[in-house]
């Protein structure tokens, strides 16, 4: 009885690590498309800089195929799981630690390889107004379109301030897309009305924020870890599980094929088939005799043990 409550319960937690797995999996791969999405806009805009490698340099592990690979492989792996724990196939659940082995190894290699901190001053956000003057230009869509996604999305404009516009380009006014409620014309109105209706803030400080790391990356490098040692848990767990299993059953054996055949069954057959054959009933009659033969012989012990109490009490 201890022993099917200990398995039940190590059933019941490895059901809840691969419920864990499925839902850390599908956190890190959607923190991932986020990330991979603003970290394009940024690599747009310091393209062949020194931000665009320190850019690289920090989220490469984030965006790498091979985290996305490994999530989508852990999905499947956790199912396989599921299904181990579900049925107790020592097979399965072997193949679930064997994989969950390999994910963790390639997780950890991983890790170590792109450990580095990348190297970038604010004086190297100058380099972005050198991008500026192509802005609006017909062979530039696609950088006026990142321009403006960027100050759109992170609230700045400009590299320092919005006058940046002014100095390197032949503007007389910022984007609309420096506006903090746009509509057609904005940045004009508030360049000649009301300059609080522009974004006040650079986009250079925002750009060296997200180079240094945002609360994203952070919380990615949270869910990794914990998927380590949920994994490390996981593996504990099921080699646990695989050691009660294979020893129960290897228990059970040698006690079914020592269980007695008893006489009862013998009744239970000939009441259930209404007649026997030769063999059954001799083999029953056999052993019913013995069981007699054993009676009388414990009977006459008895007897005598009896006598000789009377004997010496007489005496």
């Amino acid at each position: 009885m201890a022993q099917e409550d200990a398995v039940r319960c190590l059933r019941c937690l490895l059901y809840a690590l691969n419920l864990l797995f499925w839902l850390m999996s599908v956190c890190v791969l959607g923190v991932a498309a986020w990330i991979r999405d603003t970290l394009n806009t940024v690599l747009t805009l310091t393209a062949h800089t020194r931000l665009e490698d320190a850019a690289v340099l920090t989220y490469s592990p984030a965006v790498h195929p091979v985290l996305i690979c490994v999530c989508c492989l852990l999905i499947i792996v956790a199912m396989v799981g599921y299904c181990g724990t579900l049925r107790s196939d020592l097979l399965l659940l072997s193949w679930y630690f064997c994989s969950l082995l390999v994910i963790f190894c390639v997780e950890l290699a991983s890790a170590v390889w792109t450990y580095d901190e990348p190297s970038v001053q604010r004086a190297d956000m100058i380099s972005l107004k050198f991008r500026m003057p192509n802005y609006g230009l017909q062979r530039y869509q696609w950088l006026t379109h990142t321009w403006d996604s960027f100050q759109t999305q992170f609230k700045c404009c400009g590299v320092i301030y919005f006058t940046d516009w002014l100095e390197m380009t032949e503007m007389e006014w910022p984007p609309d897309s420096c506006c903090t409620h746009q509509y057609p014309g904005c940045a004009r109105h508030a360049h000649q009305h009301d300059l609080s209706d522009l974004h006040q803030e650079g986009c250079g400080p925002k750009i060296y924020s997200f180079i240094r790391g945002t609360k994203q990356l952070q919380v990615l490098r949270f869910l990794g870890v914990s998927i380590g040692v949920a994994q490390i848990l996981a593996m504990a767990l099921t080699l646990t599980l695989l050691w009660a299993l294979y020893y129960g059953r290897q228990f059970q054996k040698p006690n079914s094929e020592a269980t007695p055949v008893l006489p009862e069954d013998c009744v239970s057959i000939a009441a259930t088939n209404g007649t026997t054959t030769g063999s059954s009933k001799y083999g029953c009659s056999h052993m019913m005799k013995g069981r007699t033969d054993m009676s009388a012989a414990q009977a006459e012990l008895r007897d005598a043990q009896v006598e000789a109490e009377w004997l010496n009490a007489a005496g």
